[in-house]
């Protein structure tokens, strides 16, 4: 279960697609949104990441910070950000770390099979640090909209 609006964000440091290292306290004084993703590739995450791309000059207008996690390495990050000319940091988190933390690595079903990965969420994180909206069960189409309007009211 994901953590909760109005708790603390937890800090983590995951590399980013170039392999430098991020660490979400150093964003500190800006909102940030937050959003674990399952795979580099595939059709859902890409229309996701696609869709922050799309709005991505809302984001910046807004002064806010977008990062994508998932548990691709920083190489797949990389070639995945180029061929969609992702303007974001894509930060790999390998071995689950933050996913856990915030309560997005568990187990999921497909097509009759079950196994433990990253259950799409986003979080707003508001400039203090505390977690200002957590989106569930997201619709990576509209994603960013929805995001975007929740900014608006922070």
């Amino acid at each position: 279960m994901p953590i909760s609006a109005g708790q603390a964000a937890p800090d983590f440091t995951l590399p980013d697609e170039k392999n430098h290292l991020k660490r979400l306290s150093d964003f500190r004084g800006r909102a940030v949104v937050l959003f674990f993703y399952p795979k580099d590739e595939t059709p859902g995450c890409t229309v996701e990441a696609c869709n922050f791309r799309d709005s991505y000059g809302a984001y910046v207008d807004a002064d806010v910070i977008v990062l994508g996690v998932s548990p691709d390495a920083p190489k797949s990050h990389s070639q995945f950000k180029e061929k969609h000319n992702l303007p974001f940091p894509l930060l790999a988190d390998t071995h689950h770390e933050a996913a856990s933390l915030y309560g997005v690595w568990g187990l999921k079903k497909y097509m009759g099979r079950e196994y433990e990965g990253v259950i799409r969420t986003t979080f707003l994180i508001d400039s203090n640090g505390r977690i200002a909206r957590v989106f569930e069960n997201v619709k990576p189409a509209e994603h960013s909209a929805q995001v975007l309007s929740a900014i608006e009211k922070l």
